[in-house]
């Protein structure tokens, strides 16, 4: 079954937000991923295989007798695979959003599948955090913030972007935790925009909900 923002065709939507206009998703990172129509999120195409897989080998380190994963579990998993890379592990209020982003059983945890999705997400935003942060500081100020964002896709009007940097910086600077629940939250609001395919809320702020 194909879900917004994961690899389901939902014909050609007219996504019209105020001040988020749809563009270009991000190019493909990684094996055996592909990108959807949704911006800067990557799917699993359908011949990924947990055989042998290092994804899977993390996952099952940690995973509790239901084979499932909630926030402390994901918060020690994705440290201890190191994702992160030089920057600091995920706080566990970051994790909650990204099983939130992903649950769709409602179980407040995240099974293998969901969690290969989610692992899929991270490395492309790692990546497209890593080429904006050209100064390697390990954190992205107003105007780098704003380039991350125009290379997946998404087109934010300046008053959004400063709240993000408002709501998400600290002095000025996002590190890479707090970019990632960015993310999280403007996947949602694309999602939810997708679901109603034509939609035109005038009267809409996204920065409110962001």
């Amino acid at each position: 079954m194909a879900y917004p923002g994961y690899g389901g065709g939902f014909g050609n939507f007219s996504i019209q937000v105020p001040g988020i206009q749809m563009g270009e998703p991000v190019p493909e990172t990684g094996p055996a991923v592909l990108l959807d129509e949704y911006c800067g999120f990557p799917a699993f195409s359908d011949a990924y295989s947990s055989a042998g897989d290092s994804v899977y080998t993390y996952f099952s380190a940690v995973a509790g007798q239901d084979g499932e994963l909630d926030a402390e579990e994901l918060q020690r998993c994705l440290t201890q695979s190191g994702i992160s890379g030089t920057y600091s592990p995920f706080s566990l209020e970051t994790c909650r959003i990204m099983i939130a982003m992903l649950d769709r059983d409602y179980t407040g945890k995240l099974g293998f599948s969901e969690f290969k999705e989610l692992w899929a997400a991270l490395n492309a935003w790692k990546q497209n955090f890593m080429t904006v942060d050209q100064d390697g500081s390990g954190t992205v100020e107003h105007h780098e913030l704003r380039q991350a964002i125009g290379l997946m896709g998404y087109r934010l009007s300046p008053q959004t972007i400063t709240t993000i940097v408002k709501r998400y910086s600290k002095n000025g600077r996002i590190f890479f935790d707090d970019y990632v629940a960015c993310c999280v939250k403007l996947r949602a609001l694309t999602v939810f925009a997708g679901h109603y395919g034509n939609l035109n809320v005038q009267n809409s702020k996204p920065e409110e909900t962001l």
